[in-house]
């Protein structure tokens, strides 16, 4: 069963990560992983939460990369305050063609900050958004 909702943590004991002292950019990768593995509709508390299904546009390949890559920015926009002025590019691989991956550049939404953080992504097998 898996540890992502509350009632199973509760259940097994387990406290939530963030309660611990975490940096925020281990926080804020670790939200993005779960984020962009979800499905949009999978929520049944917040609908919207999570980026469209890749299979939904796959059959409209190149012009879904546009389509994902917005999919990403939004979900990144509203489920992640932390973040602003988000941007998702893609980004060929001349080794693996068929790769998707994709790079995010977003800034801290700390008042003050200018730290520019970057994460890149790789659709893996099963759809899974890898994010380093």
């Amino acid at each position: 069963m898996s540890t992502r909702g509350l009632l199973s943590r509760l259940e097994n004991g387990h406290l939530h990560p963030s309660s611990q002292k975490e940096a925020p950019l281990e926080s804020i990768t670790r939200h993005l992983r779960v984020l962009l593995n979800t499905r949009r509709g999978e929520s049944v508390s917040s609908p919207g939460y999570g980026i469209l299904d890749f299979n939904d546009v796959v059959h409209s390949y190149p012009s879904a990369l546009q389509k994902i890559q917005t999919s990403i920015r939004t979900a990144i926009q509203e489920y992640e305050p932390r973040l602003k002025n988000v941007v998702v590019v893609h980004v060929p691989d001349v080794h693996e063609p068929a790769a998707l991956k994709f790079e995010i550049t977003a800034q801290l939404a700390q008042r003050g900050s200018r730290e520019v953080l970057r994460f890149r992504t790789r659709v893996g097998a099963g759809g899974q958004l890898e994010l380093w």
